[in-house]
């Protein structure tokens, strides 16, 4: 069965030199479909190109394959976290511990408002044949490298304040991250657990190895 273009509109073309502006509507859009799906299955050269209004093969010239435009998406989610990220420690004071705090609030804030992205992201959901795509291992050992060093060096800063008394930031911070991810995602598949309202704290307590106040 053909694709069913007349499901969407036809997109008008862009005028010349606008081709980044095409790229970007193809990221839009897959981000879209995950959002809606929650699937990075749905996320196909065809299905986004009907969401684009234009035909498929016209996204070889911005991506060359479907992996090339997932990576896009988690770049983009990537990116998208870490200014809510920023946007938390800035606007936490001046004290690392809060800091530390709300950089830790808005990482579940952000896997609780869109979990489709964040299981792509650090789920596992979408590993791809790095042997049989353009994707690159260096591509993949670059995602969320931004989040992690922002993590260690607010975790550096509450030991230098002494408010922390981790001996090992570099482990101890990826520590915290895996005890942050665990909780997002437990969270997202038992959404009917009786979580504890004060359950981040304690992680977050514990695993920064925080000082009594």
């Amino acid at each position: 069965m053909a694709d069913d273009a007349s499901a969407t509109p036809a997109r008008v073309r862009n005028r010349r030199g606008e081709g980044d502006r095409l790229r970007q509507e193809i990221v839009t859009a897959a981000i879209d479909l995950l959002d809606e799906t929650g699937d990075e299955s749905a996320i196909t050269l065809r299905s986004v190109a009907r969401r684009v209004g234009i035909a498929a093969p016209s996204i070889y010239r911005h991506f060359p394959d479907q992996p090339a435009i997932m990576l896009a998406v988690v770049r983009s989610a990537f990116t998208e976290l870490d200014e809510q990220l920023d946007a938390a420690v800035d606007a936490a004071g001046e004290q690392p511990r809060e800091q530390l705090m709300a950089l830790c609030q808005a990482y579940l804030q952000f896997g609780q408002a869109h979990p489709g992205r964040y299981r792509t992201m650090f789920g596992g959901l979408w590993v791809p044949d790095l042997n049989a795509s353009s994707v690159t291992k260096d591509d993949m050992a670059t995602l969320g490298q931004e989040s992690m060093q922002r993590l260690a060096r607010i975790l550096e800063a509450c030991v230098t304040a002494g408010c922390a008394t981790s001996t090992d930031v570099p482990a101890d911070t990826v520590a915290l991250w895996l005890g942050l991810h665990g909780l997002a995602h437990q969270r997202a598949v038992s959404p009917s657990f009786p979580w504890p309202p004060d359950i981040a704290d304690r992680i977050i307590t514990t695993l920064a190895h925080f000082t009594t106040k």
